[in-house]
């Protein structure tokens, strides 16, 4: 394979909303020759990495000025040796699937090539392979409220969940990105805007089931104080998410459990089990520990000390003498925060244990962000990876005719090759592990993202190309070796380019009602669903059912500020109430609600009958999988994100209305699962 050149990257036109051709701005295409330079590479005959499909024939043609000797390493260790002259076609063995190395001698130069060889499709469960039609439940694990958790939904909730929903014959659980946050900044909540992508969010611990937590006499102590349990009623009791009175809480607890873990004699099992744990999370868990110790260390002495981009200039770089000396001398501290994501990792663990007894066909639906926050541990990290003088986001379009910008640094497609692909490889096999379905937000990011430069407006931006067919092959092996079917959030412009790959490639797309309607008077049909996809109602980034009925999220829009155009906001309301008028006429017609709900002049009130019939629908599509929103059984009507906001609006704080417990004794929510479980094998 060949490395694109900067001018191959950048695609100086683009398809808008409207399906116009629009040229990008000449400082944006200027500006963007200049910061996407050809990365210094090391003098090589191969390429950094070569990419095959199973079956076909491994050819390399080295650039040679004279003879060499070449080996051939696969991945289970067999060898292949020979030699090779100049303008000479290196046709190699056959080889699995896998990843295999290729090396070229010569007396002055040392070459290496991998070599990928993948499958042509992603994973499958087989219960979609012999035509079964599956549903779940999508939630965002913050929102659940329960007895004993701490305020925020956490892994022992998801365990129960689990339980609970495969009892009523749900497939699977669909989860936000579980991503690593800022423990020392806990109200940076974007669960979309991560520290790292490789490690998780360490206030989902159930930390009752913290073993140490338990056995500590000073935790039980604290945990019995009447203070500890009026913060801890306060924090259940909200109605949004207080994470700084959570994370306060729940760090607390768990250091007093971390001084008891540490009391434990090496040779127990659990000490076993921690520092295997350590020693393969490696450089990158190791990073991120040491990212969230001096974290916390910097803003316990200036609070406006938030991402390593503020920190002291000795601070910036991982690798510094500063860095080196505080990790020495704060080596618990980085332990303590080692010891949070075994603890985290361990109770996903179970939580997926429990999946796999209750015999569910996807289990856990894991979510991958399309990015990481700009000063977290990722970037610290991984510097020459993103490209840190621009942020990610969407040019305007109808529902945001300002455009979005996202505030995440994209990652540079030409290091990302030069490097094989590593940083997405491990990006996989961190968020596959212990699930049976994996999300991709945004996944025409494997094709294209749109580059804004910093300082400018989303409308200043450009897209920028990604090695589609690499990412896809990849993506590919590594979800056969993990048993991991993806799903592509494919929402938005979709360009023909990326479709048929998609489709091509076992991924799976994402379809949702606002977005089928397909004619003046109809909504697309049930039967008309294409197969390799998810049906949803909404999305997390959308108004609830009752939001949507109502325009909420339009009055809403309009109070904060995202519709400057009035005409524009007019013209919503107008395909609102068109789109609700065909929404019902749909719902009639199919047979899913009675005739005697007319609307008229594009009003009519949101009423059970009309949350019921639109699930009847949805769980008709022929669509083999199909998730269910809490927040529509609840008949919510706030949003928990609206996109385009920040500080205006309370994102991913708003929890459910019921609890956990309350919503599985209720008898009109077990009905509704039971008829959804029902009209889905009705349907096959």
């Amino acid at each position: 394979m060949t490395t694109l050149t900067p001018a191959a990257l950048i695609a100086p036109e683009y398809i808008d909303a409207h399906g116009r051709p629009r040229r990008i701005p000449a400082t944006t295409e200027q500006w963007l020759h200049t910061i996407i330079q050809p990365p210094l590479a090391t003098p090589s005959a191969l390429p950094p990495v070569a990419i095959f499909r199973g079956g076909e024939a491994v050819v390399v043609e080295p650039a040679l000025s004279g003879a060499a000797a070449w080996e051939l390493t696969s991945e289970a260790g067999e060898r292949w040796s020979g030699e090779c002259q100049p303008g000479e076609t290196l046709r190699l063995p056959a080889l699995p699937e896998g990843y295999h190395q290729l090396t070229l001698t010569q007396p002055a130069l040392l070459s290496r090539c991998s070599l990928i060889v993948a499958p042509p499709r992603c994973y499958e469960p087989p219960a979609l392979l012999a035509g079964d039609k599956l549903w779940g439940c999508c939630v965002q694990l913050y929102t659940l409220r329960s007895q004993h958790n701490w305020g925020i939904g956490d892994f022992g909730d998801l365990r129960q969940m689990a339980a609970e929903i495969a009892q009523r014959g749900g497939a699977f659980i669909g989860l936000n990105p579980l991503h690593a946050l800022f423990p020392a900044n806990p109200e940076g909540a974007s669960p979309y805007s991560p520290s790292s992508r490789r490690w998780l969010n360490v206030l989902y611990i159930d930390v009752n089931s913290v073993e140490d937590f338990r056995l500590s006499e000073a935790a039980q102590a604290w945990w019995q104080q009447p203070d500890t349990q009026q913060r801890l009623a306060a924090a259940r009791d909200s109605e949004y998410v207080d994470y700084a009175a959570v994370t306060a809480l729940k760090l607390a607890g768990l250091r007093l459990a971390w001084r008891q873990f540490r009391r434990r004699s090496p040779d127990e099992p659990v000490m076993q089990e921690f520092d295997a744990f350590v020693k393969a999370g490696g450089q990158s868990l190791l990073s991120q520990a040491l990212f969230d110790a001096l974290q916390a260390h910097q803003r316990a002495k200036n609070p406006a000390l938030y991402g390593w981009k503020s920190w002291p200039e000795a601070y910036q770089h991982p690798d510094s003498a500063a860095v080196l000396a505080f990790r020495i001398e704060h080596s618990d501290e980085v332990r303590f925060y080692l010891w949070l994501q075994w603890l985290a990792a361990s109770q996903f663990a179970a939580c997926w244990s429990v999946c796999c007894a209750q015999q569910m066909p996807v289990g856990l639906y894991r979510d991958l962000a399309v990015g990481v926050a700009q000063d977290g541990a990722e970037t610290w990290r991984e510097r020459d990876l993103y490209c840190l003088q621009a942020s990610v986001g969407a040019p305007p379009d109808i529902l945001g005719p300002l455009g979005q910008n996202w505030g995440l640094p994209p990652m540079d497609p030409q290091i990302l090759t030069m490097r094989a692909f590593t940083p997405w490889i491990d990006l996989l096999r961190a968020n596959m592990r212990d699930c049976g379905a994996l999300r991709i937000d945004h996944v025409m990011a494997l094709l294209r993202l749109w580059w804004i430069p910093q300082h400018e407006k989303a409308a200043e931006g450009a897209y920028v190309h990604y090695p589609v067919d690499a990412l896809l092959a990849i993506l590919a092996l590594e979800s056969q070796r993990h048993r991991c079917m993806v799903i592509g959030e494919d929402l938005g412009t979709v360009p023909e380019a990326i479709v048929a790959k998609l489709r091509d490639s076992g991924v799976y797309s994402y379809k949702v009602l606002y977005f089928e309607q397909t004619a003046t008077r109809a909504f697309r049909a049930p039967e008309a669903w294409p197969r390799q996809a998810m049906a949803v109602v909404t999305t997390h980034d959308m108004p609830t059912l009752r939001g949507w009925w109502q325009s909420d999220d339009l009055t809403l829009g309009s109070r904060l500020g995202l519709y400057p155009d009035k005409a524009i906001l007019a013209g919503l309301y107008r395909e609102r109430a068109a789109a609700k008028k065909a929404l019902l006429h749909t719902l009639q017609q199919q047979g899913a609600l009675a005739h005697r709900y007319p609307l008229q002049r594009g009003r009519a009130p949101m009423r059970r009958a009309i949350n019921r019939a639109v699930h009847r629908l949805v769980a008709a599509s022929n669509s083999a999988l199909l998730g269910l929103q809490p927040e529509e059984w609840l008949d919510m009507d706030r949003p928990v994100n609206v996109p385009g906001t920040v500080d205006s609006y309370p994102n991913w704080r708003r929890k459910l209305t019921l609890s956990l417990e309350a919503m599985f004794t209720d008898e009109g929510i077990t009905h509704l699962l039971q008829e959804v479980s029902h009209v889905r094998q009705r349907h096959p």
